[in-house]
């Protein structure tokens, strides 16, 4: 390379390094946008209300939650994997999108959940509950298991909808009790959760935060808690392996994703706002509150978790021969 041509190179170089800079200082200077890919009014949208709000505060322009639901949260993943990657259009979402439907969809996705988006953080990581109407006469897994043997096929589990981690969650407890119980998918938390306390369907695993307020208030009945640990919100609430299951462990996350190809400063920006954010009294306070615990914004232990989560889901789907096909 001659040198007027690495000179050249140098000061192309210099300019785009200025230009990535200009626009990190400068990000945002407009409204941004969080996509959450389902339904209003349960967890992901708790959650993703509460982030948009801090984050309004802390960025000093308007972080607004934009609920974008359908096909078991892929359109609104979709929409965002195609939006110009400029940081105004960000994915808040469950697992499914990330880790879960690229197994589950045997037909294939629109996006590539590991090529079209560059992870952000990993918000809150949040324990799933098995809860049953009231009605039914359980009062412990086993309880559950020897209800559901003897009514085959007439026990109705609920969910967010085909490949949310509540659906994977109960058709691991089916393949692992070796009941026949039944999946019935919904457009999001809430109907699922009308249903259950209306004695439509009898038992349902779901998303800590936005069961809470049912379970203290008495219009469900706790069962046990789906995760490894018991959570801090619920301590007195045995896991399912404590009561009988050995090795069942299932929980949920919510994460913050960018299209790929956002510039690296924006999204160091991001990861810096998001840090803020979950280190914050107020907010831990609150996430604790809703039943979880503040997440990560480590790339590199974010990248790899949802690696691990996408390998462990895909064996789940593998066994239980769920499809959302």
């Amino acid at each position: 390379m001659s040198n007027a041509l690495r000179r050249f190179s140098i000061a192309v170089l210099s300019v785009l390094a200025l230009t990535a800079q200009a626009a990190a200082q400068s990000y945002p200077d407009r409204v941004v946008r969080i996509v959450n890919p389902f339904p209003p009014g349960g967890s992901v949208d708790i959650t993703a209300r509460l982030l948009a709000q801090k984050l309004s505060e802390n960025l000093g322009h308007q972080v607004i939650v934009e609920n974008r639901a359908g096909a078991g949260g892929n359109a609104g993943a979709d929409s965002v994997a195609k939006s110009d990657p400029d940081g105004y259009t960000l994915l808040f979402t469950a697992p499914g999108p990330l880790v879960v439907n690229q197994t589950l969809y045997t037909k294939g996705l629109p996006f590539d959940p590991t090529k079209d988006f560059a992870p952000i953080a990993i918000f809150a990581f949040t324990p799933i509950v098995l809860m049953v109407n009231p009605g039914i006469p359980a009062n412990n897994v086993q309880e559950l298991i020897a209800f559901a043997k003897s009514n085959p096929g007439k026990v109705y589990f609920g969910s967010a909808g085909m490949g949310s981690t509540p659906h994977l969650s109960g058709e691991l407890f089916k393949s692992m009790t070796k009941t026949e119980i039944t999946h019935v998918p919904y457009r999001g938390t809430a109907p699922a959760m009308n249903d259950l306390i209306g004695g439509h369907i009898q038992m349902f695993f779901d998303l800590l935060p936005g069961s809470l307020p049912q379970i203290n208030g008495g219009k469900v009945r706790a069962l046990a808690n789906a995760g490894a640990k018991r959570p801090a919100a619920l301590p007195n609430l045995a896991t399912v392996a404590e009561q009988g299951l050995p090795g069942f462990d299932s929980s949920s996350w919510v994460a913050l994703v960018a299209p790929a190809k956002t510039p690296a400063s924006v999204l160091a920006k991001l990861r810096d706002e998001v840090a803020k954010a979950i280190n914050s009294p107020d907010i831990v306070a609150r996430i604790r509150e809703l039943g979880s615990e503040p997440g990560t914004v480590s790339e590199k232990d974010v990248r790899a978790f949802l690696d691990a989560e996408t390998k462990k889901w895909a064996e789940v789907i593998r066994v239980s021969g769920a499809t959302a096909d």
